[in-house]
């Protein structure tokens, strides 16, 4: 539900002024005005969806046809006494009448609206937000002076209008949608690290990975010029498919930053090398010109990327763009002779795009590479009254849970070994201290390794209406203010400040040098067993260190040693990714009846849960992953000292033998193998389908079988059975097993199983169906297990 980017992978690479995209109607300018466009709009949708029902439905009567008997041709209605220009202040508080007659076609305000009557609050407030957004486009075409522009914003503008007079969602009607071309920017530089940097070390293949980061990040950002200015820099282009990749960028990627009403895509995700081919030599002139420019303002450890690495990346990636024979951009390249592409998101990961979605007053972004993150949010119970210095996090604090009253997890591998191994792990000397540029170090490492040294700390801090106030508190809360107001520049700021000194609010703040440098805001409900979290950043020029973990890490402790073991967040498609890697599920442990009433239900986003472990310390938590890797490869190394005999090769083979038993080979048990365990198959076919009813009845009894009971109807599911070759159901299912056709439990699993994958195939993770898939999917098995068919 990112409103804005509080920590934007990448953007600060280049300086603390990354490029900004402009808001619609700035005729392609870098930066103007677009994130005070957004927070006004923002601004006035919320202002707008808390006011009175009927002032809604004069707002929406304005652009409501009438309904009055006779075929009425008024398209909205017109008031008497138009509101003067500006519109007062304190319009808001005027009676509204039903009865007033519209100044075209004399029929009444209530004539215009009578289709709303029964419409509910929520469906009210999205017509509303598609309102102002035409009130915007309006705005932008007659500011902008570019003709293919301004085409493309009354275009919306009529798409809008429409949508609100038809109370449908506004759906762009274009020959060809997302994506336009494939490999689309994103895979074609995943392809070109993989075509020509695989072979490096891992530590100069994160670099490159860092490289190509910021590079994706910067396009998605970047504002393309007009037709008519690229016509007279480049006279001789393809100007006609130059501006239907504009139209396209200013209809998908551009204005519905503004206008949260249309669907939003990325850049690089939706455009492939033609577009790039347009960009690429103009950009990468501008990069690196401010880069030279800001290279002062640079952090040290950012220098010599940008000014030495980057450089040779984008002439390496030019040859790849313009080449007419590089690899990359073919659709074979996974399976090409490069040995295969790594999945492109275990090699890049495509920044969050700040994306506005209906105004919610809980603003959530995110930054998946230093685990900042902003979602609605609320905060702990730890009362800054009964601790006005705040309170400080401490490493060393020892967590309450009752660590030697586990059992102790009996394996095959002895005791001993394993205190051997775990000796050498602890030796400094054998293990040397990680690079922070590592693929393999955690992103938390420097975090941590700041705060031993004493270079950063953490304290919860926030306002207080009963204690006197304490000057340090309240300075560091009006650096919190200024942190979340300079990362969220969307938000307004009246909205941050009001959240960051409630009381009720509490913020874990990030101190480094005696000021602050981030945090997350956020607020407890001990009775319901939860937080929520508000919004979380760190600064633009304090990023890429690991800060946005750690601080996570130090929330999650906090939350343990005040018996709370729930955050609860709505994050939109941009943030769920790395809630995840945060330990955030969209299955969420807590009832529904704990939290509704308590948090906002947002629109579009994603509600998101994170369950505590209180026997995990989270702020060492990436230290003991890590050890426990080494001991498993010193193990490894152990077992592969052991089995280094080499036998001779198999003979009896050349005798005529077809086929042995695996165990006979000579050496593999050595090698750790084991028969795999084979489920029983029943002999009797009485027995078996006794057997198989039982399991089939209990699977149509449970709660998650209802989508799965009868054949897909071709009428609820079109293009189903295009999909879906081998379509199965538990109504087929029931008459097989009846006609006897189950001679073995194989055929009965596989006939099950193909529900499970066709349901997975089909439909969308987000889905319901794909969730009863899921669960029905681990209830078959477990009866499976019970009934003794397979290995438990």
């Amino acid at each position: 539900m990112a409103d804005s980017a509080g920590i934007q992978q990448g953007s600060p690479a280049i300086g603390a002024a990354g490029l900004v995209p402009a808001a619609p109607g700035a005729g392609g300018t870098e930066g103007s005005g677009a994130a005070g466009g957004s927070a006004r709009i923002a601004v006035k949708k919320a202002q707008l969806r808390s006011s009175p029902r009927p002032k809604k439905l004069e707002k929406l009567g304005v652009y409501s046809s009438c309904k009055a008997e006779g075929a009425c041709k008024c398209n909205g209605w017109k008031s008497q006494n138009p509101p003067p220009t500006p519109p007062q202040t304190d319009q808001q508080s005027n009676t509204v009448n039903l009865q007033e007659p519209c100044r075209s076609c004399s029929h009444t305000l209530g004539d215009h609206v009578t289709h709303l009557e029964n419409v509910s609050e929520e469906e009210m407030n999205r017509l509303l937000g598609i309102v102002l957004d035409v009130e915007y486009l309006y705005t932008c075409v007659h500011k902008e002076e570019d003709a293919d522009t301004k085409q493309v914003y009354f275009s919306l503008f009529k798409l809008l209008r429409k949508s609100i007079l038809q109370m449908g969602k506004p759906m762009l009607e274009a020959q060809e949608s997302p994506p336009f071309e494939k490999p689309s920017i994103e895979q074609g530089v995943n392809n070109f690290v993989q075509y020509k940097f695989s072979h490096l070390p891992s530590k100069e293949r994160q670099t490159i990975m860092e490289l190509a980061k910021m590079f994706l990040n910067q396009i998605n950002y970047w504002q393309l010029e007009t037709p008519s200015q690229r016509r007279q820099r480049v006279p001789n282009d393809d100007v006609a498919g130059y501006k239907a990749n504009y139209t396209r960028w200013l209809c998908y990627c551009n204005v519905p930053q503004f206008c949260d009403s249309l669907p939003r895509y990325e850049t690089t995700q939706i455009f492939g090398r033609t577009l790039l081919r347009s960009v690429f030599t103009v950009m990468r002139k501008q990069l690196l010109e401010q880069a030279r420019q800001e290279k002062d303002k640079l952090p040290p450890e950012k220098r010599t990327l940008i000014l030495t690495h980057f450089p040779k990346f984008l002439s390496m990636l030019e040859e790849e763009v313009y080449s007419h024979s590089s690899p990359i951009w073919s659709q074979d390249f996974l399976a090409g002779a490069a040995g295969g592409q790594i999945p492109i998101h275990t090699v890049i990961s495509a920044p969050p795009v700040a994306r506005s979605l209906y105004y919610s007053t809980s603003p959530v972004s995110v930054d998946p590479s230093t685990g900042g993150s902003v979602s609605p949010a609320r905060k702990t119970a730890s009362a800054l009254e009964s601790n006005p210095a705040g309170e400080k996090r401490k490493t060393s604090e020892p967590l309450h849970h009752e660590e030697n009253k586990r059992p102790r997890v009996v394996g095959d591998i002895p005791m001993d070994l394993i205190n051997e191994v775990m000796a050498t792990i602890a030796d400094p000397a054998t293990i040397p201290e990680t690079s922070l540029l590592s693929a393999h170090s955690a992103r938390d490492e420097a975090a941590r390794l700041e705060e031993r040294r004493g270079v950063i700390e953490f304290h919860v801090i926030g306002n207080s209406l009963n204690q006197k106030p304490n000057k340090r508190i309240l300075m560091w809360l009006v650096g919190l203010q200024n942190v979340f107001s300079h990362q969220l520049p969307r938000m307004p700021k009246e909205y941050i400040t009001r959240l960051v000194f409630d009381p009720k609010h509490k913020t874990l703040s990030l101190i480094k040098d005696g000021r602050v440098i981030g945090g997350i805001c956020f607020r407890m409900f001990p009775s319901q067993g939860f937080t929520e979290i508000v919004f979380c950043a760190v600064t633009s020029n304090e990023q890429v260190k690991g800060y946005g973990t750690h601080l996570m890490n130090h929330l999650k402790e906090y939350h343990i040693k005040h018996e709370i073991l729930n955050f609860l967040t709505y994050a939109d498609e941009y943030a769920i990714g790395y809630f995840k890697k945060q330990g955030f599920s969209k299955d969420i442990k807590i009832p529904k009846a704990k939290y509704v009433g308590y948090i906002k239900d947002y629109e579009g986003a994603t509600l998101m849960g994170c369950e505590l472990n209180p026997s995990i310390p989270y702020t060492e938590f990436s230290v003991i992953i890590k050890k426990q890797k080494e001991i498993i490869k010193k193990l490894i190394e152990r077992k592969q000292a052991q089995i280094r005999k080499v036998y001779p090769g198999l003979s009896c083979f050349k005798d005529g033998v077809r086929q042995i038993p695996i165990e006979s080979i000579p050496g593999i048990r050595e090698t750790g193998w084991k028969p795999v365990g084979k489920g029983k198959e029943l002999k009797d076919p009485d027995q078996l389908y006794s057997t198989l009813k039982t399991i089939l009845q209990h699977v149509k009894s449970h709660q998650n079988a209802w989508p799965f009971m009868e054949p897909v109807k071709k009428t609820e599911a079109p293009g189903y059975y295009q999909v879906i070759r081998f379509p199965m159901d538990l109504k087929t299912m029931s008459e097989r097993l009846k006609s006897r056709y189950y001679t073995t439990r194989k055929l009965f699993m596989a006939d099950m199983q193909r529900i499970f994958t066709n349901c997975r195939e089909y439909n969308p993770p987000e889905s319901e169906y794909y969730k009863c898939a899921n669960l029905l999917e681990k209830f078959f098995y477990t009866k499976i297990k019970e009934a003794g068919l397979i290995e438990k």
